[in-house]
C-alpha cells in the first residue's frame, strides 16, 4: 500500500464527518447560507436595484427577487462579461464558463472565488465518501481519466473564459498530476474524434483505475478500445473499478457499458453544472444522490405541474415532499438569483436530502396533454428491456401530430447495440410501461387521442453523426430524452433505417 492509498482512509473520514454534520442540521444550514448570500451582496447593483438590505426573511426575498432564468437575467450577466464590477457579485469573476443555450445563444455563467471551491472539492468528497463507505482506496494509486472538454481559456475583458471542465481542470491537485490522463497536448485538442483517438493510444498500456465522463462519449472510447484491441475494457484495464459519471441518467446505458467492460464495476453519480455543483452519490446502495447544503448556494424549489402558473409558489428545503417533481431554483455565491436552472428533480429522502434528476422542465412532452418527462421515459425503456439481450446505445423521443394515417403517437428514435425479435412486441412493453407511470398517457391511449408509441431504429453512430453536424460531438454536450417539438426528430430522419 502507498503513502498515498493510506492517508486516503483517514482524509476521507475527516470529510465524511464534516459532511455528516451539515447534512444532519440541514434546515439551519441553508438558512445560514440565506443570510450569508445575502449580506455579502447587498452592496452589488443587484443587491441595491433588489433592496437587499431590506431582506431579513425568506418571504421577503420571495416578494423582492423573482425567479429568472438565464435570459431574464441576461442583461446583468452583459454588463459582467462587459468588464463592470460589483454588478452580481462582489468585485469580478475569476471565469466565465461558456455553455451552448437553446434558446439565447452562447450562456456566459460567472464562476467567482467563493463558488470555484465547490466546483473541485465536490468531486473530489464524492470520491472520498466512497473510500470510506467501501474501504477500498488502492485506485488512488493508478490513472484516473477523465473525458472533457479543452483546457484552453480565453480572456474577456480581463476574465478567462472556457468551458467549464476545461476551468476545472487546472485545478487538478499536484498529488493527482502523475496520476491524470490523457496528457495536456491530448485534452487541448477540439476535434472529438480525433482527441478520443489520441486518449485510446495514451491510456492503452496504462494502469486504468477510474474512468469519469457524460456515458454517452465515455462509450464512444470505450468502442474505439474495444475495436483497437479485440478484448473488453475489464481485460484491458484489470484494475478499472470505479465509472464516474454524470450529466445523464446511467441506467439507459449500464447493460451496455456492462457488456463493453465484460464485468460490473462500482459507480459514482454527479450532479455538476456550469452554475454550481449540486449533488453527489454518497451511498452505493442508497437511491439517490446527496444534495449539498453548505456550498454557497441556497435552494427554492417549485412544483413542476404549477410552474408556468402566473404565481406558482415557491418553497424552502423544509417544505418538500419525496416522489414530487420539482424544478430547482438557485441563489449562489457567483451571483445567480432565485436562478431556474432549467432541471427537475425528485427527492428520493429528506433524512438527510437526496435527489434524482428527472429531467429539464423544457424537455419534456404535453403535445396532447400528456406530460410525460424524461424519468419516465427512461424508467419504461428499462422496464421493458429487463432481463432481455436487448441493448441500447442512445434514445430520443418526440411527437409526431401528423402522421400519414390514424391517431398521433409518441415517435421513438433509438439506436440499438442487440436489437429485439420484434420492434413491435417492444414498443408494446415501452408503451404498457409508460401507461402504468403516466395517467395522462394512458388516459388519451384509451380515450383513442394518441396511438400506441412507434419505433424509429437509428443507424448505427447515428446519434453522433447528428451531434456532429449540430456542432455538439463529445464535451459535455448530450442528447435531450425528449422534446415537445419534432426539431432534433426531423433531423434525425437521414439517420433512420427502419420504422
Amino acid at each position: 500500500m502507498s503513502l498515498k492509498s493510506f492517508f486516503a482512509k483517514p482524509f476521507a473520514l475527516y470529510i465524511y464527518k464534516k459532511i455528516e454534520k451539515w447534512a444532519n442540521n440541514p434546515i439551519e444550514t441553508q438558512e445560514n447560507v440565506f443570510r450569508k448570500l445575502i449580506s455579502e451582496a447587498a452592496e452589488t447593483q443587484f443587491g441595491k436595484d433588489h433592496k437587499f438590505n431590506s431582506i431579513h426573511t425568506y418571504k421577503d426575498f420571495v416578494e423582492q427577487v423573482p425567479i429568472r432564468d438565464y435570459e431574464a437575467l441576461k442583461p446583468y450577466v452583459e454588463r459582467v462579461v462587459a468588464g463592470e464590477q460589483n454588478i452580481l457579485w462582489k468585485g469580478k469573476p475569476l471565469y466565465f464558463a461558456k455553455t451552448s443555450g437553446t434558446t439565447s445563444g452562447a450562456k456566459y455563467i460567472p464562476i467567482t472565488s467563493e463558488s470555484m471551491p465547490n466546483h473541485v472539492n465536490a468531486a473530489r468528497n464524492a470520491i472520498l465518501l466512497y473510500i470510506h463507505e467501501t474501504g477500498h482506496s488502492k485506485f488512488v494509486d493508478g490513472k484516473m481519466i477523465f473525458l472533457q472538454g479543452s483546457p484552453v481559456l480565453k480572456e474577456e475583458n480581463g476574465v478567462q473564459l472556457g468551458r467549464l471542465s476545461g476551468i476545472v481542470a487546472h485545478y487538478i491537485p499536484k498529488y493527482l498530476q502523475k496520476n491524470r490522463l490523457p496528457s495536456w497536448e491530448t485534452n487541448c485538442i477540439e476535434d472529438w474524434e480525433t482527441k478520443v483517438d489520441a486518449i485510446v493510444e495514451e491510456t492503452l498500456n496504462e494502469n486504468m483505475t477510474i474512468i469519469s465522463g457524460i456515458p454517452s462519449w465515455v462509450q464512444m472510447y470505450f468502442e474505439k478500445l474495444q475495436k483497437r484491441t479485440g478484448k473488453k475494457v475489464g481485460d484491458i484495464f484489470k484494475n478499472f473499478n470505479l465509472f464516474i459519471f454524470g450529466g445523464v441518467n446511467y441506467e439507459p446505458y449500464r447493460a451496455k457499458f456492462e457488456n463493453l467492460i465484460g464485468r460490473k464495476v462500482d459507480s459514482i453519480e454527479l450532479y455538476p453544472a456550469s452554475e454550481g455543483f449540486f449533488a453527489f452519490q454518497d451511498k452505493q446502495n442508497v437511491k439517490g444522490m446527496l444534495l449539498l447544503l453548505d456550498s454557497g448556494m441556497f435552494y427554492e424549489f417549485v412544483k413542476a405541474d404549477e410552474f408556468f402558473d402566473k404565481k406558482p409558489k415557491r418553497m424552502t428545503l423544509a417544505e418538500v415532499a419525496i416522489g414530487v417533481n420539482y424544478v430547482m431554483i438557485i441563489s449562489t455565491n457567483a451571483g445567480l438569483w432565485a436562478y431556474n436552472l432549467g432541471d427537475t428533480i425528485q427527492f428520493t429522502s429528506t433524512k438527510p436530502y437526496r435527489i434524482i434528476v428527472s429531467g429539464r422542465i423544457k424537455h419534456f412532452i404535453s403535445a396532447f396533454g400528456e406530460h410525460v418527462i424524461g424519468k419516465e421515459v427512461e424508467s419504461a425503456l428499462k422496464t421493458a428491456t429487463e432481463g432481455s439481450l436487448v441493448r441500447i446505445n442512445e434514445f430520443t423521443v418526440a411527437p409526431q401530430i401528423n402522421p400519414e394515417s390514424g391517431l398521433p403517437y409518441h415517435e421513438w428514435f433509438i439506436e440499438f447495440e442487440n436489437e429485439p425479435e420484434s420492434l413491435s412486441a417492444l414498443a408494446q412493453k415501452i408503451d404498457q410501461a409508460l401507461q402504468k407511470q403516466n395517467s395522462y398517457y394512458l388516459d388519451l391511449i384509451v380515450g383513442k387521442v394518441l396511438q400506441p408509441l412507434k419505433i424509429s431504429v437509428v443507424r448505427k453512430n447515428g446519434f453522433q453523426n447528428f451531434m456532429k453536424a449540430v456542432g455538439k460531438l463529445g464535451g459535455q454536450n448530450k442528447i435531450p430524452r425528449l422534446a415537445n417539438d419534432r426539431k432534433i426528430a426531423d433531423a434525425l430522419i437521414t439517420e433512420i433505417i427502419s420504422k
